[in-house]
């Protein structure tokens, strides 16, 4: 019977290295201040200081789509699923999202104070969570052309001292659990929340850090969740299974015989991980998990420093610092490739987006343990049985052994983003990756481009209010 085994098994079983070590590429398309890789890998976003989107090809290293619906600074990116789909939210109290067959703007929706981030749905593209600068966090449903946006609460569960004692609480940050079914917000306070999408109210609450969480990620499979605070510690939290959570009013079904699931007041967050710099008492700008190939959890924890030009790797086996990368600026964002030991990085300075991943080395000790390498050519002294003749019956019964092994050669382990068919990006040859300005070329079909005509791409202006555009224009 043939069984495969993970990938991350295989690196360990051989020795393979499974972490970047080495910086191998640095690209630039304008002062790049947001990153997200796609689902499946073959695609990296980037935002840009001045509104743009660009899309980079993953297996050419070049720039394949450029967009531009923001006149200020993209805060955040998120992909649907497909990967047709994109989601950028900028402080220009916008969020739109992007269709890439075309490059179009499906749908544009306003705020009344900058966006924090925003989060696309895992399942559905038409529905979005958005955390706003010192305002309430909305769950915004834009399957219609008028957007439907409604509140989220942020105010945790628990007595009326304690939230008179705390102050007014504001989230900063918000993801879906794995399917979609519950949203976890962070709050200026240090507090996490699990709310219901489809009712949108909290079932549990619970003061995770002294500080403001600034980020919240979750692991491959849905049950670790990662927080970074200003209180200058990391933390991975271990998350129950949400799907089975029902709420404490709900009465099960006594004539089904399935599992009634958890009540929501039963809850738990526990940490299970905390990593800081003790000595230095670092800061840290992002941090982001590793992805596993298997329904595992996460390896690594990797994260950028504040004022610094250091990249922190850390081993969740063994709760240990790995490595530290010397980065030559202070960097920003960090991204861990969804299959490959890849890191992306976005420089504060140069806006420059660097890749860290490993150079590969010839390990013939690796195929053959008593390998050596030799610097010039030396006599071979023959061992007294290395030609040693054995009976036939011996080398019958070694024969027979081998055939009776099934080896399976052709079998490739799929990771999670090969199990539904992802969206491939049209091809687009001669997008100038170093254009900064407006008078760039576009396509007119594959491989095909033209220049861009005088006020040809200032749709996105209409939107926006007439003082703001002459401001912008008078620069």
């Amino acid at each position: 019977m043939l069984q495969v085994v993970s990938n991350s098994f295989l690196r360990k079983i051989f020795g393979a290295q499974d972490h970047p070590d080495t910086l191998i590429n640095v690209l630039r398309s304008g002062h790049a201040i947001a990153l997200r890789f796609s689902r499946k890998g073959d695609y990296l976003a980037s935002g840009r200081v001045d509104g743009k989107l660009v899309i980079w090809d993953m297996q050419t290293m070049s720039v394949a789509l450029k967009m531009h619906g923001h006149f200020k600074q993209v805060q955040s990116i998120s992909w649907s699923r497909c990967g047709r789909y994109i989601l950028s939210a900028a402080q220009d109290w916008r969020a739109i999202l992007w269709d890439l067959a075309d490059a179009s703007r499906v749908r544009i929706v306003k705020f009344q104070a900058p966006c924090y981030m925003a989060e696309l749905h895992p399942y559905n593209h038409n529905l979005f969570i958005c955390a706003l600068f010192e305002d309430t966090p909305f769950l915004v449903d834009i399957t219609n052309a008028k957007p439907v946006k409604r509140v989220l609460p942020s105010n945790p569960l628990m007595d009326n001292s304690l939230s008179s004692k705390d102050g007014k609480h504001t989230t900063c940050a918000a993801i879906f659990s794995l399917h979609g079914n519950h949203i976890l917000t962070g709050t200026n306070k240090g507090y996490i929340n699990i709310i219901e999408t489809e009712t949108r109210t909290i079932i549990h609450s619970a003061k995770i850090s002294s500080g403001l969480i600034t980020l919240l990620r979750l692991s491959s499979n849905g049950r670790s969740l990662l927080v970074n605070s200003t209180d200058r510690i990391i933390r991975v939290i271990h998350l129950p299974d949400l799907t089975q959570i029902r709420p404490s009013n709900a009465v099960p079904n006594q004539d089904e015989d399935t599992d009634p699931g958890t009540v929501a007041e039963n809850i738990t967050l526990s940490v299970e991980h905390k990593f800081q710099d003790l000595v230095n008492r670092l800061r840290w700008n992002h941090t982001t998990f590793s992805h596993s190939s298997s329904n595992s959890s996460s390896d690594y924890v990797t994260a950028s420093t504040y004022m610094k030009k250091d990249i922190y790797i850390w081993e969740l086996s063994t709760n240990s610092l790995l490595r530290i990368l010397e980065n030559s600026e202070e960097p920003a964002i960090i991204e861990w490739h969804p299959s490959r030991p890849l890191i992306a990085t976005t420089g504060i300075e140069t806006g420059g987006i660097q890749f860290w991943g490993i150079e590969p080395q010839q390990k013939w000790s690796a195929l053959a343990p008593d390998f050596a390498e030799v610097e010039e050519n030396v006599e071979y002294t023959e061992r007294e049985d290395e030609f040693d003749e054995y009976p036939e019956e011996e080398r019958t019964k070694r024969r027979l052994d081998r055939e009776d092994e099934e080896v399976d050669i052709f079998t490739i382990e799929p990771t999670k983003a090969d199990e539904e068919e992802a969206f491939v990006l049209p091809v687009i040859i001669g997008v100038d990756q170093e254009s900064d300005d407006d008078d760039e070329l576009v396509p007119t079909g594959v491989g095909t481009m033209r220049k861009k005509e005088a006020n040809e791409g200032r749709e996105w202006e209409e939107s926006v209010e007439p003082a703001v555009v002459a401001r912008r224009r008078a620069r």
